[in-house]
């Protein structure tokens, strides 16, 4: 600004000297000009404070809603928001607030599990040592439960003492997506030696439709990894942070092929998985998947953007995200498919078990064969169901939005 000052002032001057006439029309042209480019900053910037401030919803009964082929289960009342409408939020200064992603897809509160599968059958899919079980089964053995506040529970089983696997829960959406954002409010997770819960998306026929894991741990781990497992072909282009543009570190392969065992970004958090997560209040965990890249995000619960909370996520306005992986190493059209989105509590298996006895990962820097004095994961599990009274999530909602066309 004070350049564009000082500039008029000189061509004021310019003029002065060779048409005092001409100069004086100029010089009120040029003021004028100003004062628009003033009002046009001030504008554009009072626009910005009013999306960073955007206000606080308050949150509503639930209705379920069906729009077209998708099931949608949004809030109802003032603030409801629902596929194709408009999603828009009031900021501190009372302008609206307006996002391109529009909610498709909620679950919360007692409608929660409306439109999910209940996997019914052994985990075949990571060989742990848990058999998921079908909803009525679920329900009858408190592995499921509604709270009195609305949240959402699912639980392993506690059973002292079992001779094979123990009962678990896997659910998976039943509308698919292939670009968007997805949103989890967790309370609780999953923790303790042994464990190994996700909240993943995957595509069709694994791995050629990709698999993208948003929350995923093992065991007494305090930050959450988030991995790509896709077919050949798909790479971080660098294992640096600061050339990925992430706050995250990667600790695996800048390889994604399943084979390999994915391409892992650890959150810089150590309040973002685990026992320290839900000591912390729990937060927020956010995914975008687009044509130019997917993108993953950790909130603590006192740092939720107001954007998010008001229902018309910004993105653009939450910062770097911890993990990243961009089009031009990885064609996202070409390795993601339409993605299914899912929850499952696994025990032991190809991670939980075979880490067993590893130690220096953040938060487990004693290995869970030292901790808990049993030399292999199967025998811990089955013997020993009072440990597993923390493996459940509680969660306030999942939400998936899209940006219509």
């Amino acid at each position: 600004m004070f350049f564009f000052c000082h500039s008029l002032l000189c061509v004021c001057l310019f003029f002065s000297f060779f048409n005092p006439i001409s100069a004086s029309n100029i010089a009120s042209r040029l003021a004028r000009r100003t004062s628009r480019h003033v009002q046009r900053f001030t504008k554009d910037l009072n626009v910005a404070l009013d999306v960073v401030l955007a206000s606080r919803e308050k949150l509503q009964p639930q209705v379920h809603l069906t729009t077209g082929s998708q099931t949608v289960f949004c809030k109802s009342g003032s603030g409801a928001t629902s596929a194709g409408a408009s999603a828009a939020g009031s900021s501190s200064t009372g302008v609206a607030v307006s996002s391109p992603y529009k909610l498709v897809e909620e679950h919360s509160g007692s409608d929660f599990f409306n439109g999910w599968t209940f996997t019914d059958a052994a985990d075949v899919t990571t060989h742990g040592l848990v058999n998921y079980v079908d909803q009525g089964t679920a329900s009858a053995n408190n592995l499921t439960e509604i709270t009195s506040d609305g949240t959402v529970i699912m639980r392993v089983e506690t059973t002292a003492t079992v001779t094979g696997n123990r009962q678990s829960i896997r659910i998976t959406t039943n509308n698919v997506y292939n670009s968007g954002l997805w949103i989890l409010d967790a309370i609780h997770m999953p923790t303790g030696c042994g464990t190994w819960p996700a909240f993943w998306t995957n595509g069709p026929n694994w791995p050629d439709g990709g698999e993208i894991d948003i929350v995923e741990g093992v065991g007494d781990n305090t930050n959450d990894q988030a991995t790509l497992h896709t077919l050949e072909g798909c790479s971080l282009a660098s294992s640096s942070s600061s050339a990925l543009d992430i706050t995250g570190s990667v600790i695996t392969s800048t390889d994604c092929v399943s084979t390999g065992g994915g391409c892992g970004i650890r959150s810089s958090s150590t309040v973002s998985y685990g026992a320290a997560f839900n000591g912390n209040g729990g937060g927020v965990f956010t995914m975008t998947l687009n044509s130019s890249g997917i993108a993953v995000w950790f909130f603590e619960r006192s740092a939720i953007p107001s954007d998010i909370t008001a229902g018309t996520p910004l993105p653009a306005l939450w910062g770097t995200p911890f993990a990243w992986w961009s089009s031009p190493s990885c064609n996202i059209t070409e390795f993601f498919g339409y993605q299914s989105t899912i929850f499952d509590t696994t025990l032991c298996g190809d991670l939980a078990g075979s880490v067993w006895a590893d130690a220096g990962a953040p938060g487990q820097e004693q290995s869970c064969a030292t901790r808990t004095g049993v030399s292999d994961c199967n025998t811990f599990v089955q013997n020993n169901g009072a440990a597993f009274q923390d493996a459940y999530w509680e969660l306030n909602s999942v939400k998936i939005y899209q940006i219509p066309g």
